[in-house]
C-alpha cells in the first residue's frame, strides 16, 4: 500500500512537469502558448472566464494582461526548475505582487500575551524519546469545516481562530460547526483591528470574555467590517474554557499539539512563490515575518516531512485550500515561521443548550420619553438637545437601560456602560481591556407615530 501511494504521489508530480502542466493550473497551457501574446491572451479569456473577472474598460483589462502575463511567465519558469512543489494560475493571476499583498494579507501582530500567562503551555511540551503518530489529518477525522474565504479583507486572523475553535469543539462535542468569523471582524475591536489585522491569542481572549461565539449561519460573513450584531454576539453556540501556547521554535511540540487538535499559527505568506501555490510540498523562499493566520491540521512524510495547513483564500488556491509545508527543516522558527507564534484554544465542557428557533417577541409599547415624543419598545429615550435643562430635542437607543453618551449620537448597552468617546467603544469599566462599538442613536417620533 505504502509503495502505491508513493508511486502516485510521483506521478502526480511527474504529470506536473510535462509539457500540459494542467494539473498544477486552472487552466491548462502548452509551452508553445507561451511564445505569442495572440495565444497568451486566450489563456488570458479563457483565465477570466474561469474565475468570473470584469474590469472598468478595454484600458484596464489591457493592463490587467501584461500583470498576468507576467505572472504566467514566472509561473512556467518556476515549474521548470526541480521543486518539490508546483505552481499555477489561481484568482490572483491578475495582480501584481504588491497588490496580493496589500489586499490579501492581514497584519499577523507579536503576541505579547497581555491577556493570559506570559510562558508557553509545558501541555503539549515534547519530551525527548516520546513516541507520536507518522501522520496525523483532522480532515479524515471530521474536525475541520471546509475551506473558506477571507477576500480582500485582511481577517485571516479570524479565519485561523474559528478554525482551531472548530476543530476542538468537534473533538469534545462530536459536532462540527461552522462558526462565525464575521463575529469576530464586527466584535473583537480591543486589540484586533477587523480587515487590518490581529492576532488569534487576543481572539480566543475574546470569545472566553464573550463566553462563546455563533454560527457561521446566523451571523454569515461579509468581507468587510461592520457593526458588532449585539444580538448575535450573545448567542454563544460554541464556547471554550481558556487558550495557550505551543512551545515556541520546536517543531516537535508543535506536531505533538496538532497530533491531539489544529492549531492556530502564523506564517509569512508575502513570497510570490506562495501567491502562486498549487500543490506539492511548499520548501520554497519565504522568511519569518509573519503576516499570515493559518490553521495546521495536520502533517506527514512524503519524500519531505510536511505539514498540513488550511488557508482561507478559497478553494481554488493551493490544494483544494490547503498547503502542505515543509517540516522539520535546520532553522527552529519552522518554514516560513509556523514554529513562532503556534497557539490553541482549551474547551472541556460541552456547549450551552442550542438557542430555541427564533419566533418574534411581542410587540412592546412605546417608550414615552416626554408628553410628546416616543421611542421604539424595549429602546431607551436619550436627550440629544436641552435648554435650561430642559430636553427639547429626544433620540432613541435600541437597547433597555442603556447609558446615553455625552457626544448626544451614540450610546452603550447597560453592561457596557461606560461611553469612551475617543476609541468610540463601550466599556465595562475604564480598566477593562475589552470593549464594544457605540451605537448610533435614531431620532425619536411622535406620539402619533405610535398611535399614542
Amino acid at each position: 500500500m505504502r509503495n502505491l501511494v508513493i508511486f502516485t504521489l510521483l506521478f502526480v508530480l511527474c504529470i506536473g512537469r510535462c509539457s500540459c502542466y494542467s494539473p498544477f493550473s486552472v487552466i491548462g497551457y502548452n509551452p508553445e502558448d507561451l511564445a505569442s501574446d495572440e495565444t497568451l491572451f486566450q489563456i488570458y479569456e479563457r483565465w477570466q472566464s474561469e474565475h468570473g473577472k470584469a474590469y472598468n474598460g478595454l484600458d484596464e483589462k489591457e493592463t490587467r494582461f501584461h500583470i498576468f502575463k507576467s505572472n504566467l511567465l514566472y509561473i512556467d519558469v518556476q515549474n521548470r526548475k526541480n521543486n518539490s512543489f508546483s505552481l499555477g494560475l489561481n484568482q490572483f493571476a491578475d495582480l501584481t505582487h504588491d497588490e496580493f499583498k496589500s489586499m490579501y494579507l492581514g497584519t499577523v501582530f507579536r503576541s505579547s500575551r497581555h491577556h493570559s500567562n506570559t510562558s508557553p503551555s509545558i501541555r503539549y511540551k515534547y519530551i525527548e524519546g516520546e513516541q507520536m503518530p507518522e501522520s496525523v489529518d483532522w480532515r479524515k477525522n471530521g474536525a475541520v469545516t471546509e475551506v473558506k474565504d477571507q477576500g480582500t479583507c485582511g481577517s485571516c486572523w479570524a479565519f485561523s481562530t474559528v478554525a482551531a475553535v472548530e476543530g476542538v469543539n468537534q473533538i469534545v462535542t462530536g459536532k462540527l460547526i461552522s462558526l462565525s468569523e464575521q463575529e469576530l471582524v464586527d466584535c473583537d475591536t480591543s486589540t484586533n483591528q477587523g480587515c487590518h489585522g490581529g492576532l488569534m491569542d487576543a481572539a480566543f481572549q475574546f470569545i472566553v470574555e464573550n463566553g462563546g461565539i455563533d454560527s457561521e449561519a446566523d451571523y454569515p460573513y461579509k468581507a468587510r467590517e461592520d457593526a458588532c450584531n449585539m444580538k448575535r454576539k450573545k448567542t454563544h453556540v460554541v464556547t471554550i474554557d481558556g487558550y495557550e501556547d505551543v512551545p515556541r521554535h520546536d517543531e516537535k511540540s508543535l506536531q505533538k499539539a496538532v497530533a491531539h487538535q489544529p492549531i492556530s499559527v502564523a506564517i509569512e505568506s508575502s513570497g510570490r512563490q506562495f501567491q502562486f501555490y498549487k500543490s506539492g510540498v511548499f520548501d520554497g523562499y519565504c522568511g519569518t515575518n509573519l503576516d499570515h493566520g493559518v490553521t495546521l491540521v495536520g502533517y506527514g512524510s512524503a519524500d519531505k516531512d510536511y505539514w498540513i495547513v488550511k488557508n482561507s483564500w478559497g478553494p481554488s488556491w493551493g490544494e483544494n485550500g490547503f498547503v502542505r509545508m515543509e517540516r522539520n527543516i535546520k532553522s527552529s522558527y519552522g518554514k516560513c515561521g509556523i514554529a513562532i507564534q503556534p497557539s490553541y484554544p482549551i474547551k472541556n465542557r460541552l456547549n450551552p443548550p442550542t438557542p430555541s428557533p427564533y419566533h418574534p417577541s411581542p410587540i412592546q409599547p412605546a417608550t414615552k420619553c416626554n408628553n410628546f415624543f416616543s421611542c421604539p419598545g424595549g429602546s431607551t429615550c436619550c436627550c440629544a438637545y436641552s435648554f435650561h435643562r430642559l430636553c427639547i430635542h429626544w433620540s432613541c437607543c435600541p437597547y433597555e437601560s442603556a447609558t446615553c453618551c455625552n457626544d448626544r449620537s451614540h450610546c452603550c448597552p447597560h453592561d457596557f456602560p461606560v461611553c469612551d468617546l475617543k476609541a468610540r467603544s463601550c466599556r465595562k469599566s475604564w480598566n477593562h481591556p475589552f470593549g464594544e462599538t457605540m451605537l448610533n442613536r435614531t431620532q425619536a417620533k411622535p406620539h402619533s407615530f405610535y398611535n399614542l
